[in-house]
């Protein structure tokens, strides 16, 4: 599904990620581990098309070249990224918006749009999985939640869009123990053989729950370690000095 084939990202002059590299197939979930500074949210930026990088190497998503697509056709071609910060937008609802970006792929899919009455049950469906109070459609978007709100409404969108390819970024960061278990099964509940997941995170608690297939770790650029669960377990218990010595520069 998504292919990285030697990819470089540089911003100012300077060079973040180098010659990286990344195979993520159909179904399958991949975790990306690292030091501070490491380029995690900076693949993740490009991956969902932010502009002001300097870019080159190769992106496949489902054999189409992913660095020519505006961020709008990625999302109309499956991808999602929930940010790591999600942003506040005081005075726009969040049933809203919502409907609004669900119904934008679905026109860039060729389907009708959902109205307004219909959306409103779907999103309650999807509300109800999540364990969140149908209440949070009333409000502006993410003006005024907490942390784990922003974060599960970060979910909901993604439940709301159905993704081929899920990027998260660091979605564990800053929840408490049952923010982190409503996330964590909203993801297991999109596992299927055909979506994808990227997830960024420091801290392996999320990986208990969600069972990934690999695990890398980024450093200098590039990917330079790979394994199952345990090498999650790994670093949370020696930190990434031990993990990476030894390491290619």
């Amino acid at each position: 599904m998504l292919h990285i084939d030697h990819l470089r990202i540089g911003v100012v002059g300077k060079t973040i990620l180098d010659g990286l590299d990344l195979d993520v197939a159909a179904g399958e979930v991949h975790v990306i581990m690292g030091p501070n500074g490491a380029g995690k949210t900076t693949l993740a930026n490009v991956l969902a098309g932010r502009d002001g990088y300097d870019v080159s190497g190769r992106v496949l998503f489902d054999g189409v070249d992913l660095l020519a697509l505006t961020p709008e056709e990625r999302a109309a071609a499956g991808l999602f990224l929930a940010f790591q910060h999600p942003i506040e937008i005081p005075g726009v609802g969040n049933m809203y918006f919502l409907r609004t970006a669900v119904n934008a792929v679905r026109a860039a899919r060729g389907f009708e749009e959902i109205s307004a009455r219909d959306f409103l049950t779907l999103a309650k469906e999807h509300m109800a999985r999540l364990g969140m109070d149908p209440a949070f459609l009333s409000r502006s978007v993410n003006d005024g939640f907490s942390g784990g709100e922003k974060k599960r409404n970060e979910i909901l969108q993604m439940s709301l869009l159905e993704p081929r390819l899920a990027i998260l970024d660091e979605t564990d960061s800053g929840l408490d123990i049952d923010a982190l278990r409503a996330v964590a099964d909203g993801i297991q509940r999109l596992r299927t053989p055909d979506r994808s997941f990227l997830i960024i995170t420091h801290h392996r608690r999320l990986l208990d729950d969600i069972r990934p297939d690999q695990v890398h770790v980024l450093s200098r650029g590039r990917v330079v370690r790979s394994g199952d669960q345990r090498l999650a377990s790994e670093l949370e218990a020696h930190g990434y000095g031990p993990t990476l010595a030894g390491t290619s520069a």
